[in-house]
């Protein structure tokens, strides 16, 4: 390339991954980002959708993190709030010294990064349940006080005679939990979510998702927090899954990449909407060339590219490839996928049965979930949002309550080619069913289909690594994200692929590895992939 020609990198979808590379590509290199996205939407299924006037969370995005540049990187985009948000006072909140002096007034100003309390519970036999579970009076009694002895004796014979060769995610459990305990809470929900029994789920999923949880950390956990208090928002010190808060958008996570988005193409990056990447042209061991298709008529075209960031679906990546290897193509066909719909409801207000555990408070319309999981058998919903709980300014009429009931599923099954009006009504009657709701409470409703939610740990995956080493051979390819790597990243192990990814196209590197690293070891150490990440 003559001297002083600028550089191209094509990114392959305009997701948290995508658009951090594309930010971080601006601010640290003199490559120029060219974002392809296949829909009309930024964000990914990082996105809020807006539906006469209330906004939907698409899966429920906590912004948490053990990486302090990820934290200082959404705080740079949208500032920590300064002033209570308008929930915050009707409660009663203290934030105590939370709030940053002279931040946004949410009331008043969109740009804000709010503090959440979290709050997520297990709906089982119809009694609640905290999640992470906690070991306290309450969930003794709804128990069974014989039945917690069986669950304890259970968890230490576990401890005990654990199973040697660990195979699949039901043996994962087991280990981890005990056999009852992963019956009564575990199993019926997981292969809800995945739509195949735990058993037949490689192990690697509970390593990837579960971590460092587990009983003797909850019990931990439990005793540190009678002892010292975290009142820092970042929480370095707890395990994700026992987080107490977290940061979230005042219009929920689309709000932060819509942003970025506008940051992007304000220093000249670009971002081409409705264009699906159909081919990827090589030349031996560097990519040249990417073809889309636009959407809206058909035509395709070409860009030059001296990189190529992806984020799209493995599957589909390898199927563009113009030169992958036979075997390669086989085994990216063969990766899975489970999709889900989201039901969104509007509801006058809530009811719950007697008995239920902590219901609304007095003179409330709803309960202070952020989301409850739905361990019940005798129906399909899987997860409950409550919008009204993560941010006050999702929802239009604060005397309203706005649900997202989440219904897993394959893009093509039953649930999949339902209308929207019978998912609407299956939602309304599923809620009655479970003594959320008078049917009758029902004002309004909408439906969103999201295909390729999660990649799946079964199918093909356990030949992965024949992908990677394929992949990552050539040179100016980069695997990020979620989909674009087949791995279930949070986002913020998704913008610290994009941010290693950068590092290593800012410092001519071939070694992908830190990518890979982000998110692969049961006790992650975020400070060494942001190290790999920023080092030039």
């Amino acid at each position: 390339m003559p001297s002083g020609e600028q550089r191209t990198a094509i990114i392959i979808g305009a997701g948290p991954a995508g658009l951090t590379a594309a930010l971080e590509l601006l601010r640290t290199t003199d490559i120029k980002p060219v974002v392809l996205e296949a829909t009309s939407e930024i964000g990914g299924i990082s996105r809020t959708a807006l539906y006469r006037g209330n906004r939907i969370d698409i899966g429920g995005h906590r912004f948490f993190s053990k990486s302090a540049a990820v934290l200082t990187w959404w705080q740079e985009i949208l500032p920590l709030q300064g002033a209570p948000a308008a929930d915050d006072r009707r409660l009663g909140r203290d934030l105590g010294g939370l709030l940053a002096p002279g931040g946004p007034d949410p009331d008043r100003q969109d740009r804000v990064l709010l503090i959440r309390s979290r709050l997520s519970r297990i709906l089982h036999q119809r009694k609640f349940f905290n999640y992470p579970l906690s070991l306290g009076w309450r969930t003794a009694v709804d128990l069974g006080f014989g039945r917690l002895l069986l669950i304890g004796a259970s968890y230490l014979k576990a401890r005990l005679r654990p199973i040697a060769e660990v195979k699949s995610l039901e043996d994962f459990f087991i280990n981890r939990f005990g056999r009852r305990l992963y019956r009564t809470f575990f199993k019926d929900y997981t292969e809800k979510v995945w739509g195949v029994p735990c058993d037949r789920i490689p192990a690697e999923w509970g390593a990837q998702r579960i971590k460092g949880m587990s009983v003797a950390g909850v019990l931990r956990h439990a005793l540190r927090s009678l002892v010292a208090r975290d009142h820092s928002v970042a929480q370095k010190n707890t395990e994700t899954s026992l987080i107490k808060r977290f940061l979230y958008p005042k219009f929920g996570p689309g709000q932060l990449w819509e942003e970025v988005a506008r940051r992007v193409r304000e220093q000249e990056g670009e971002i081409i909407q409705g264009q699906q990447v159909v081919g990827l042209k090589s030349e031996g061991r560097r990519l040249t060339r990417v073809v889309a298709r636009d959407q809206a008529n058909g035509r395709e075209r070409e860009w030059e590219a001296d990189f190529v960031f992806s984020s799209m679906p493995v599957r589909e990546l390898i199927a563009a490839l113009d030169q992958a290897p036979a075997e390669v193509r086989e085994i990216a066909a063969g990766l899975a996928y489970r999709d889900f719909i989201t039901v969104g409801l509007l509801v006058r207000n809530l009811r719950l049965a007697k008995g239920t555990g902590p219901g609304p408070e007095p003179g409330a319309t709803t309960i202070p979930d952020n989301w409850i999981y739905i361990q019940e058998e005798d129906v399909r919903l899987g997860r409950l949002q409550v919008f009204n709980n993560w941010s006050p300014y999702l929802v239009r009429d604060p005397n309203t309550v706005w649900l997202g009931l989440e219904y897993f599923c394959n893009e093509g099954d039953d649930l999949w080619r339902m209308d929207d009006q019978a998912l609407r009504r299956l939602g309304a009657e599923e809620l009655a069913r479970l003594g959320f709701i008078d049917p009758a409470a029902v004002l309004d409703g909408v439906v969103i289909r999201q295909p390729k939610a999660y990649p799946a740990y079964f199918g093909a995956y356990h030949r992965f690594a024949r992908i990677r080493a394929y992949s990552d051979s050539l040179e100016n390819l980069f695997l990020i994200g979620r989909n674009g790597m087949h791995r279930y990243n949070n986002m913020d192990h998704s913008m610290l692929t994009a941010m290693a990814a950068v590092a290593a196209a800012r410092t001519g590197s071939r070694d992908k590895s830190a990518i890979w690293a982000v998110n692969s070891e049961e006790e992650y150490h975020e400070a060494g992939a942001e190290k790999d990440a920023r080092q030039a």
